[in-house]
């Protein structure tokens, strides 16, 4: 549901057990405001109206953050990001796979751009950083979970939209495939932050305190994140 207080337009998500107002910047500028399931939607107002130079200052952060956000063509030598280091773009027609990373190249196929375009093209790169995001968010989440002191269920990888990361029903937690484009550092954020959503579904400063116990530069990460995060997309 949306709603308005003055200049500030914003979503209003269900409510839950959380005990504070959560608002987040989305990546698409969106204002996600979550609140306690007693609140009515005239509190969440005046919880808004509260924070509305909090709200302006982010959202201008986030106008800034976007500015830099990079425009990839589809030629040979462009560059793509994995494990925030960039491989150029080389057309074989010499391989059976659509996609592969191979001597310090992305090698896509030729039949993929002549068949599909780039809509094609695109899709073969989601399908492999699904696929690694798949083998090594696993590995990242058996080694941090038990630091956490947490366990996790399952593991998806998909298209989240505008959110990197988010905890699902029944221990699930979901990745945006683009997070295979960050550095590992970033990943590791990624995992720990949603992991600690386990103990903690808002972002109150008990739940960075969590954060903190596992990631003592989790502030360094974040605003990697911040920085550099509109670059990660294809």
């Amino acid at each position: 549901m949306t709603r308005q207080v003055k200049d500030i337009e914003y979503v209003l998500a269900p409510g839950s057990s959380r005990r504070t107002t959560d608002i987040v910047i989305e990546r698409d500028g969106r204002i996600v405001v979550r609140p306690p399931i007693t609140h009515t939607p005239e509190q969440v107002d005046a919880v808004v109206e509260s924070k509305r130079l909090w709200i302006y200052r982010n959202l201008a952060e986030w106008k800034d953050l976007n500015a830099t956000a990079v425009a990839r063509e589809w030629v040979n030598g462009e560059t793509f990001l994995y494990l925030g280091s960039a491989y150029r773009l080389s057309f074989v027609s010499d391989q059976t796979l659509p996609l592969m990373l191979k001597d310090g190249y992305f090698r896509l196929s030729r039949n993929v751009m002549e068949s599909g375009g780039v809509e094609a093209a695109k899709e073969a790169f989601e399908d492999f950083y699904t696929e690694k995001g798949l083998q090594r968010l696993a590995n990242r989440i058996s080694f941090y979970a038990p630091r956490v002191g947490v366990r996790v269920s399952d593991i998806r990888v998909r298209d989240l939209g505008y959110r990197w990361a988010s905890c699902g029903r029944n221990d699930t937690v979901n990745f945006h495939w683009k997070c295979m484009m960050a550095p590992a550092k970033i990943i590791d954020y990624f995992v720990v932050h949603e992991l600690c959503h386990f103990h903690h579904r808002d972002h109150s400063d008990a739940f960075w305190n969590e954060v903190d116990k596992i990631l003592p530069d989790w502030r360094e990460r974040k605003g990697w994140l911040m920085k550099n995060g509109a670059s990660l997309s294809i």
